[in-house]
């Protein structure tokens, strides 16, 4: 299909949005435990909106399920439809059948009430003790999520991960790349920023139809980056690009010699960008990669209305991509090598709104896939009672349990980081115990 030079330029303003590794140093220290021969890769799902993990993940005993019952009202699940976590005591949502299928496989976990904090805070020291910035504004949480800083940061905990791992590999791609369609600050560090693709089924840019044509347009872009302007800004903006389309063409050259993924994702947004993941996995060795972090994202999850509905839907999805994905990591022998994780700027209140939706709270479950996952529940479950210990308002706004920097330093260290450094690139990490949790 022809594209016009409107359609060019865009493209490569998409391009424009590309962290690269140009104009930054490599770290020339290794932290002695973050060596290792083997590959690994962490792959985040962002679930953007804030999703209600209050029926992602139930409890499934009486007892516990008529306070679940009695709290939801108009948007509990039947507790017939629940799909039991094995022993756990807990259930997925309906629709999440994968989800309990490889949980029940000890390929999965659920870590419980996990949320922004300062430091561990009960409903009495709520007014005493220091607290994230803005808690229920989805733009702060987003931020504070992806950078692990309750006041807002600059660079993302991903980011700072890529910092150090970057001398392990020998490519010249950088460690973070983001599928979702967005800068993430998530990947973003002092010393690397993420390559983003805009659009998860191509890399790079796609030619006019003619060859010759788009040969001559690509090389005057070219000459264009190259000019040197005497402007600062102009010629850092330049590097980026240009950085930017020598690593998506270095990706499209080794994808054009990989095999066909032996698995068939689904159709939807995530699961295309979780085959991009599996395709760039696959050519780890061409392109250089023994470390790699992922990041891919789904929107949709602001439910203020109708929350049954469209969270089938919404789940649906994430369960079919979740599914994909795993069978793919098993099918190649990938199991042990990468973990998926979940995050969402925060969970929902504990009670439906009137229009049968809920609002924005705080502290909510999350799940981590992979075969170095120890499955079980991790983390304290909050109780099921408006206005009661864990409610910090009326609505059911859980107190998180457990911290972000905890959920995130685990899987840091499972990816080869020294408890010295996960406390650098989580400063808060020292006001918790235990430091990481036990799911990897």
């Amino acid at each position: 299909m022809k594209r016009n030079r409107r359609e060019f330029l865009k493209s490569c303003g998409a391009l424009a949005g590309v962290g690269a590794i140009s104009h930054a140093t490599r770290l020339g220290l290794v932290p002695a435990q973050a060596q290792s021969s083997g590959y690994k890769a962490l792959v985040c799902v962002f679930f953007f909106g804030g999703n209600d993990s209050n029926n992602m993940i139930v409890p499934v005993d009486s007892a516990r399920y008529g306070l679940y019952q009695a709290m939801r009202t108009t948007v509990a699940l039947p507790q017939a439809n629940l799909l039991a976590a094995g022993s756990s005591g807990y259930g997925f949502h309906p629709a999440m059948t994968n989800a309990q299928r490889l949980y029940n496989l000890n390929r999965g976990a659920l870590v419980l009430n996990v949320g922004t904090l300062v430091r561990p805070t009960t409903k009495a020291q709520l007014n005493s003790n220091p607290l994230p910035r803005n808690l229920y504004s989805h733009s702060d949480q987003t931020q504070q999520w992806q950078s692990s800083d309750p006041n807002g940061g600059a660079t993302g905990w991903g980011g700072r991960i890529t910092d150090l791992i970057l001398p392990q590999n020998t490519g010249a791609l950088p460690p973070g790349i983001s599928l979702q369609g967005g800068n993430a600050l998530y990947l973003s560090g002092a010393q690397t920023k993420g390559l983003n693709f805009a659009n998860s089924g191509t890399f790079g840019l796609a030619t006019f139809g003619d060859s010759t044509a788009m040969n001559a347009r690509l090389a005057g872009l070219q000459r264009v980056l190259t000019f040197d302007s005497g402007l600062q800004m102009v010629s850092s903006a330049n590097g980026v690009l240009g950085d930017s389309i020598r690593s998506a063409q270095e990706i499209n050259t080794a994808l054009n010699s990989a095999p066909a993924l032996p698995v068939t994702f689904p159709n939807t947004g995530l699961g295309q960008q979780l085959a991009q993941v599996a395709r760039i996995i696959s050519v780890r060795g061409a392109l250089g990669m023994n470390r790699q972090i992922f990041f891919a994202g789904m929107g949709g999850f602001d439910n203020h209305e109708q929350l049954l509905n469209n969270q089938q839907n919404l789940l649906s999805q994430v369960d079919g991509a979740f599914g994909a994905f795993l069978n793919w990591m098993e099918s190649t022998s990938m199991l042990n090598d990468v973990t998926l994780f979940t995050e969402s700027e925060f969970n929902r209140t504990g009670n439906a709104n009137a229009n049968n939706g809920t609002d924005h709270a705080w502290g909510g479950n999350h799940m981590v896939f992979g075969g170095a996952v120890r499955s079980g529940a991790y983390g304290t479950f909050p109780r099921h009672e408006l206005r009661g210990p864990d409610d910090a308002g009326s609505r059911g706004n859980w107190i998180p349990t457990t911290s972000l920097d905890q959920y995130a330093a685990t899987l840091g260290g499972w990816f080869g980081i020294s408890d010295a450094d996960l406390r650098m690139i989580f400063p808060n990490l020292v006001n918790f115990t235990p430091q990481r949790l036990a799911f990897l």
